[in-house]
């Protein structure tokens, strides 16, 4: 263990790097439309949000390798799954409004709300290695809040295909943050009395 923390940061640049090579990856539209399809397997977005929790772990043990490796596994799960056989049309819909926003026009506007995720992934892993729950847990539930809010205003009821999965994931995680910092707080507690 001591040998990767030497590493931590050479791993962390590593991760980024890669992370930065499916973002241009995804500017090619042949690999775009190839990962949208698998994308509309519904079983990438109940997991998506599952991701949090080790970003939160990672943060909270001061980990950039843990936590660059776990965003680039967050934002690469999005094509794991293989396009599924059948798909219902309101999760069609959301993907092709989806779609069709990040290669539509872009603007201030746009570029502040794309903005928005890495911002609150940031202030999530601030909160995380600073140690604060109610602040990590406050961050949690207004980036799922946020996902639904802004797919419902700008998808209509496509957008209302994320319900379920987002408030699934957002359940899942706020138990399992709570339990892991209450376990981890314990454990730090038993070491130091």
């Amino acid at each position: 263990m001591n040998r990767l923390l030497k590493y931590d940061k050479i791993i962390a640049l590593f991760f980024l790097i890669l992370t930065v090579v499916f973002f241009y990856a995804m500017s090619y539209q042949p690999f775009f439309y190839w990962a949208f399809e698998r994308h509309q397997n519904q079983l990438s977005w109940y997991i998506r949000p599952l991701f949090i929790i080790p970003f939160c772990f990672f943060a909270y043990k001061h980990s950039w390798a843990g936590v660059f490796f776990t965003l680039f596994l967050l934002f690469t799960s999005m094509f794991w799954f293989p396009k599924p056989d059948s798909v219902s049309n309101e999760v069609l819909a959301f993907l092709h409004f989806e779609m069709g926003w990040l290669y539509g026009d872009w603007n201030v506007t746009k570029a502040s709300i794309m903005l928005m995720a890495p911002v609150s992934l940031f202030i999530l892993g601030l909160a995380c290695w600073k140690r604060s729950l109610l602040m990590a847990l406050a961050v949690v539930v207004l980036m799922a809040t946020g996902k639904i809010v802004w797919s419902y205003y700008h998808a209509g009821n496509a957008g209302l295909s994320i319900i379920l999965p987002a408030i699934a994931g957002l359940l899942v995680c706020i138990i399992l943050i709570i339990i892991g910092y209450r376990r981890i707080e314990i454990k730090n507690r038993a070491i130091k009395g």
